[in-house]
C-alpha cells in the first residue's frame, strides 16, 4: 500500500478524534484511540472476535478487556523479572462509525505502525495484511465497509462496522529483527491508529527535491505528485503553493484539467536567497497540494528545508557549508508502562529532552520510527540516521530478504520529504550469527551490496551506513565500527587512539555507540570506580572523557552516546534492574541520571550549573577526609559553598579533566551538609544549584538485615524505602544485593517499570532500594525478601 502523506493539525485531529460522527476534510486523520477491546491470544477465526454475546449475560467472553491505543501487549512483561516476554498473537476490535463527507469517496485505515504481522478485518473479510512492525502503511477499506452495510448481519451492530485486528509477534527467523537482537521484538498496535476520509480523487504521495547554489544563496524547489484514484477520474485542477517558514507564500503553481493519474510534476521554481534548515535555526518551508475534481477540494501538505550536507573524504562533517561536530545519540521506541506504546505527548516531551541535552544528532535505532519522532527533528533541529532493522542474526531467504528491500523502500519513500535525514542505515551487527545453520559473510555482503545500490537508486543525495560489520564497511558510504572504550574495550583513556585506528580504515568515519551501564543511585566513595560497579560515578568519569576529547579531534564527523534512555531487552534478565539495558543517560521514565548534565555542560549554550550526586543522598568516608565534589557547567566560572562557607572559585577549562577544572576538595562535617555552586556568566549572571548530603563516617559489618520505613505522598501512595544493615542497623553502602517486593491484600505494587524505583525485583545501590505502593483504601502486607537474609513484612 502506498503511504498518504497528509499532515493536519494536532489540534484538528484531536477535535475531530472525539466524535467519530463528525464529517472530515479529507486532510485530516481521525485518531482511533477509543473504544476497544483486546484479548491477548489467538482466536480459533475471524467469526469468534464478531459472533452474537447475549445480553443478558455480558460476562460470555470476559477475557475480553477494554483499552485504549496506541497499546503494546508487552507493556509490563517486557520487564517482568519473573516471565519471559510473551510473544504469540494478540487480537484488538471496535466498532466505526463511518460518515464520508465525499460522495463516492474512499475510506481508508493509516497504520502508523503495529508489530509484527498484522491483519485486518472489517467483519468477517479480510482487507489487508502486512509484515513488518515498524513502517506505516494504509488499507482501504471502502468497498467491505460498503458491502457489509449492505448485508442483513449489519442491523446487528446498529449502523456501526465491526473491524478486528490481529497483530502478531511470534518469533520468526524469516522476519527482520532477529529475535537475538538487544530489545524487545514488540507486539501491538502501538503506534496511532487512523481513519482517513478522503474524495475521489487525492494525493496520496509527495517527493520533494530540494538543491541549493550559488554559495546556498540559489534555492530550487520541484514537487512530484501521485494521486489516489481508484474511480479512473480523468479531470482535475490542482494549485500548488510554496510557503515559507512564516506561512507567506513565495512561490506557486496552478495546473488546469490534468489527468490525475500515475506521478505528476507539480511544481518546479527557484527560489532567491532560501532560509537554510540548520540544527539551531530550522527553517522549515511547507507545500501545500489543492485538489479539485467534480467539487470535491482536498488539501495535502508537507514540510521541507533546503540544507546542504557534506561527509568530508578523510575529515569532518559540513552542515551548509561549516564544520559541524555532530552531538548525538540513540532513541529506542520503549517506556515505562508503556513500551513501544508511546504517546504523541511522550514522544514529544523525549525529543525536547535530547535537544534540551544539546543533542543535533540522532541515529534511530534499530528500525524506523514514528512520523511524530521524525516531525520533531525537523522542528527542533536534529540531524538524523534512521535504519531498516536488519539487525543481527545473519540472511535470510527469499521472504526475508524481501522484508528488508520493502521496509528500504518505504523508510525512504516515507520519510525522504524529511530535511532532518542525512542517513538510511542498512543494517546493524550484521556480523552475528544464530540464527540460521549457516552463516556466509559473502551472502551477508551481497545482500548488503544489493540494499545499498536500492537506497541509493531511491535516494542519490543521501549517504547509506551500517554499524559494526567490518567485513561489509566498503559497501556503504559511511561506516561506523564497535569501539566502546572503557566498557565492552580497554580503557577509556584510549578513546582518540582506538577512533583513529579507525577512522583511517575508510572515507567516511562516524562514531555510533559508546558509554556504558550505570545503575541509578549507585556510586563510589574512597576507590578508583571500574565498569564493574555500574556506578554513575564510573559513566560520569568516562563521558567526561569523551566529550572532552571530542571537543579536540578536528577530523572527527561525530557521534553518538548509546542510548538517550533506559530500555527493556529480552536479553539481560541478570542486570541491577531486569530485562533493562542501563546505558541511558535518563531512566525508562524521563528520571535523569547524573550523566545528563554533563552532556549539557559541554553541548548547550544555555547556563547552567550541576553539583555531581543529586542521586547520592549519603556519602561516607572518614572523619575529616577530604570528600572530592565534582560541579559540571558551560559557564566560565564557579564558586562553590559548603554549609554557607566559600571553597573558592575555579575557572573551567575543558582539557582541565575532570569536570573541565571545576572540582574542589572539601571537609563535610559528620551528619547533614548543604552544597550550592554559583556559577558566573560572561554577561556576571548567576545560576545556581544546592544538594544536600549526609555524610556517614561510621563502619559498617556484614550484611545481616534488611530496614525499612514509610511515606505517603499526596497522590496516595506509599513509598517503602529499604537498606541492607549490618546488625547495629548501619546501611552496607557498598551492598548490591538483590531485594525483592511481594504485596497480599488489596493494594498493589507499582512494579514493572523497568526503572530502579518500580521494580518487583531490584539489585541494591549503595544498600538502598524503593519502591511504591497503591493501597487502594485497604489493608495489604508486603514481604521485603533478599537471599540469606530475614523476610520483613510491613503492614499498610
Amino acid at each position: 500500500m502506498r503511504k498518504l502523506l497528509l499532515t493536519i493539525t494536532m489540534a484538528m485531529a484531536s477535535a475531530f478524534a472525539a466524535d467519530a460522527k463528525i464529517p472530515v476534510p479529507q486532510d485530516s486523520k481521525i485518531r482511533l484511540n477509543e473504544g476497544w477491546m483486546f484479548v491477548r491470544t489467538d482466536l480459533g477465526n475471524i467469526w469468534e472476535a464478531v459472533r452474537p454475546v447475549k445480553k443478558d449475560n455480558p460476562e460470555e467472553y470476559p477475557f475480553w478487556h477494554s483499552v485504549t491505543l496506541p497499546h503494546c501487549f508487552n507493556a509490563e512483561d517486557c520487564v517482568d523479572p519473573d516471565v519471559n516476554y510473551y510473544q504469540g498473537p494478540g487480537w484488538y476490535k471496535t466498532q466505526l462509525s463511518i460518515e464520508n463527507p465525499y460522495t463516492d469517496g474512499r475510506v481508508m485505515l493509516e497504520f502508523e505502525g503495529a508489530g509484527q504481522k498484522t491483519e485486518v478485518y472489517v467483519y468477517t473479510t479480510k482487507v489487508g495484511e502486512h509484515v513488518g512492525g515498524y513502517d506505516s502503511w494504509n488499507v482501504d477499506i471502502t468497498d467491505a465497509v460498503a458491502d457489509f452495510l449492505g448485508s442483513e448481519d449489519a442491523k446487528r451492530f446498529g449502523g456501526k462496522v465491526p473491524l478486528s485486528i490481529r497483530c502478531d509477534n511470534t518469533r520468526d527467523n524469516e522476519m527482520i529483527p532477529s529475535d537475538i537482537s538487544d530489545f524487545n521484538i514488540y507486539g501491538g498496535i502501538y503506534r496511532y491508529l487512523n481513519l482517513v476520509y478522503l474524495p475521489k480523487v487525492s494525493v496520496a504521495s509527495l517527493k520533494i527535491d530540494t538543491s541549493l547554489s550559488g554559495k546556498l544563496t540559489a534555492g530550487r524547489v520541484c514537487a512530484e505528485g501521485t494521486f489516489y484514484n481508484l474511480a479512473d477520474v480523468r479531470n482535475a485542477d490542482v494549485t500548488v503553493y510554496i510557503k515559507d517558514a512564516k506561512g507567506s507564500v513565495v512561490a506557486e503553481s496552478h495546473l488546469k484539467n490534468i489527468t490525475p493519474l500515475g506521478t505528476t510534476t507539480l511544481i518546479d521554481t527557484e527560489l532567491k536567497n532560501p532560509e537554510l534548515w540548520d540544527v539551531d535555526k530550522p527553517q522549515l518551508y511547507t507545500c501545500e497540494v489543492v485538489v479539485n475534481t467534480d467539487g470535491q477540494e482536498s488539501t495535502a501538505t508537507q514540510k521541507f528545508g533546503f540544507r546542504h550536507f557534506e561527509f568530508v573524504e578523510k575529515g569532518p562533517f559540513k552542515l551548509n557549508g561549516r564544520r559541524l561536530l555532530l552531538r548525538g545519540t540513540h532513541r529506542h521506541e520503549d517506556h515505562a508502562g508503556v513500551a513501544a506504546a508511546m504517546t504523541q505527548d511522550q514522544i514529544e516531551k523525549e525529543m525536547g529532552m535530547m535537544k534540551e541535552m544539546g543533542v543535533n544528532f540522532i541515529r534511530l535505532g534499530h528500525y524506523q520510527q514514528s512520523e511524530i519522532v521524525l516531525d520533531m527533528c525537523d522542528s527542533l533541529g536534529i540531524l538524523v540516521w534512521e535504519e531498516i532493522p536488519w539487525c543481527r542474526g545473519g540472511v535470510g531467504g527469499e521472504k526475508y530478504r524481501n522484508q528488508a528491500k520493502r521496509m528500504l523502500t518505504n523508510m525512504v519513500k516515507q520519510h525522504y520529504n524529511h530535511p532532518a535525514v542525512i542517513i538510511w542505515g542498512l543494517g546493524n551487527e550484521n556480523d552475528w550469527p544464530n540464527d540460521f545453520p549457516t552463516f556466509e559473510q559473502s551472502e551477508i555482503r551481497s545482500f548488503m551490496s544489493e540494499l545499498n545500490d536500492l537506497a541509493h537508486s531511491l535516494d542519490p543525495e543521501r549517504k547509506t551506513a551500517i554499524r559494526r560489520c567490518e567485513f561489509c564497511s566498503d559497501i556503504v558510504d559511511v561506516y561506523s565500527p564497535t569501539l566502546w572504550a572503557g566498557w565492552y574495550k580497554g580503557d577509556y583513556h584510549d578513546y582518540v587512539k582506538y577512533s583513529q585506528e579507525a577512522f583511517d580504515k575508510v572515507k567516511h568515519f562516524l562514531h555510533v555507540e559508546w558509554g556504558g551501564d550505570s545503575h541509578p543511585g549507585r556510586f563510589t566513595e574512597g576507590v578508583t570506580p571500574t565498569k564493574n560497579d555500574w556506578s554513575e560515578t564510573y559513566l560520569a568519569a568516562l563521558i567526561d572523557w569523551h566529550l572532552k576529547e571530542q571537543e579536540e579531534m578536528p577530523w572527527l564527523t561525530g557521534t553518538a552516546y548509546w542510548p538517550f534512555k533506559d530500555f527493556s531487552t529480552p536479553v539481560r534478565p541478570d542486570n541491577p534492574v531486569p530485562y533493562v539495558n542501563q546505558k541511558g543517560v535518563v531512566e525508562r521514565d524521563f528520571t535523569k541520571k547524573e550523566a545528563y548534565y554533563i552532556f549539557q555542560s559541554y553541548w548547550t549554550k544555555k547556563p547552567m550549573v550541576h553539583i555531581f550526586g543529586h542521586s547520592e543522598p549519603v556519602r561516607w568516608g572518614e572523619k575529616g577526609t577530604e570528600k572530592e565534589v565534582l560541579v559540571f557547567s558551560n559557564c566560565p566560572k564557579v564558586e562553590l559553598f559548603v554549609n554557607g562557607i566559600s571553597q573558592g572559585v575555579r575557572n573551567r577549562d575543558s582539557r582541565n579533566y575532570p569536570a573541565a577544572g571545576l572540582r574542589w576538595n572539601v571537609v563535610l562535617n559528620e551528619g547533614d551538609n548543604e552544597i550550592t555552586a554559583k556559577a558566573f556568566t560572561a554577561d556576571k549572571s548567576i545560576v545556581e544549584d544546592s544538594l544536600k548530603w549526609n555524610y556517614m563516617t561510621r563502619k559498617w559489618g556484614e550484611e545481616s538485615k534488611l530496614a525499612f520505613t514509610t511515606q505517603s505522598s499526596d497522590d496516595g501512595t506509599v513509598t517503602i524505602s529499604v537498606k541492607v544493615t549490618d546488625a547495629d542497623g548501619t546501611q552496607c553502602m557498598d551492598s548490591k544485593r538483590f531485594v525483592r517486593f511481594e504485596i497480599a491484600g488489596d493494594g498493589e505494587l507499582i512494579k514493572n517499570m523497568g526503572t530502579a524505583g518500580a521494580s518487583s525485583r531490584v539489585q541494591a545501590a549503595n544498600g538502598a532500594v524503593s519502591i511504591k505502593v497503591k493501597p487502594n483504601g485497604g489493608h495489604s502486607v508486603v514481604a521485603v525478601k533478599s537471599e540469606g537474609l530475614p523476610t520483613e513484612f510491613i503492614n499498610l
